[in-house]
């Protein structure tokens, strides 16, 4: 239990770090004229952040989950459909999702999610029953 809990919060920090990086410091132009595109604010005040880190717990939680059945492969590809490309199907038909960062997001994403993938594997690997 122990080893569960150490490794979802790493994971999590490491889903953290990877999401501010990528939308804060690489994307946040495409993002802020997207948005202003469409008449609004691009939304980074610290609550966003905030979000985005219950976001980054509960991805971490998921990626646990599935990697208790299956391989480190099938738990990135899994983890990766089920955490991002719904939440880009959900955000694109709200037209909030500049399709300018798919490029980038889509390798960058599917980092993120297999480097947790492996964090969590190699701090709480699955038990296996006979």
């Amino acid at each position: 239990m122990k080893n569960a809990i150490i490794a979802i919060l790493s994971a999590s920090v490491w889903i953290s770090i990877s999401e501010f990086f990528r939308n804060e410091y690489l994307l946040k132009g495409i993002w802020t004229s997207h948005y202003e595109g469409l008449g609004l604010n691009f939304p980074d005040e610290p609550i966003n952040g905030a979000i985005w880190g219950i976001w980054s717990i509960a991805f971490a939680c998921f990626i646990f989950f599935i990697s208790r059945k299956y391989s480190l492969l099938q738990t990135l590809w899994i983890s990766w459909l089920g955490g991002f490309v719904l939440m880009w199907i959900v955000t694109g038909n709200m037209l909030v999702l500049p399709l300018k960062i798919l490029p980038f997001a889509i390798p960058l994403s599917l980092i993120e999610t297999g480097l947790a993938a492996w964090i969590i594997l190699k701090i709480s690997p699955p038990k296996i029953y006979l």
